[in-house]
């Protein structure tokens, strides 16, 4: 199985204890508002453009609110069950999905006070790693300073190149991959200028 794979059940399973009604870290979106999204983008390829396109994003409001009338339960099995078989999303399943059930995942775990980081393997802090390199360009893409991403271990990469003002973030791939998702609900360290730190804390990451 797939860790793209495993977050998926592991983000029902948090889902389900939770319950519909629970908050995210996905705006104000409740757990049901985010099972919602997440069929309609897997399920809905006339809908799913708008997640990305401005001009569509009414026609998705639209679907993804009619989706969320569904009885809970229906929501998160198809969640769970993933692309049906005629989505492309299921033959790349384990790439494109690997992202957005992790950090779905963590929008429920966290959207709750009292949260902890999880503990994960090295083999799948490695592929979150891997992941962070190829879209923390794009994260923080609008920053004024240059921008290292490190963990604790010593693995760098410079994902943004501006100036000689340097703000390094530190914390393990797991912790950088949320922030650069634009998520606050994380434990990290920070070098460098206090006003750029706060800057690029700041940013808006959107991809």
């Amino acid at each position: 199985m797939s860790m793209a794979q495993r977050e998926r059940q592991a983000l029902v399973e948090a889902m389900s204890a939770v319950g519909p009604d629970a908050p995210t870290l996905c705006g104000e979106w409740t757990v049901r508002e985010l099972a919602a999204h997440l069929v309609v983008r897997e399920r809905r390829p006339d809908a799913a453009p708008g997640i990305m396109l401005k001009p569509l994003a009414g026609y998705l409001e639209g679907v993804q609110a009619k989706a969320a009338l569904a009885p809970f339960p229906e929501l998160l099995e198809q969640v769970r069950t993933g692309p049906p078989w005629w989505s492309p999303l299921r033959l790349v399943d384990a790439v494109a999905n690997l992202s957005e059930m992790f950090v779905h995942h963590e929008d429920v775990r966290r959207g709750t006070p009292g949260w902890e980081p999880r503990k994960l393997s090295d083999a799948d802090e490695a592929r979150l790693w891997s992941l962070l390199r190829k879209m923390g360009r794009m994260a923080y893409r609008k920053a004024a300073v240059t921008v290292v991403l490190a963990t604790p271990d010593g693995d760098r990469a410079v994902v943004h190149t501006k100036s000689d003002a340097e703000v390094t973030l530190t914390a393990k791939p797991s912790e950088l991959l949320l922030h650069a998702f634009g998520r606050d609900e994380v434990r990290l360290e920070t070098a460098g200028d206090p006003g750029d730190v706060r800057a690029v804390l700041a940013l808006d990451r959107s991809v």
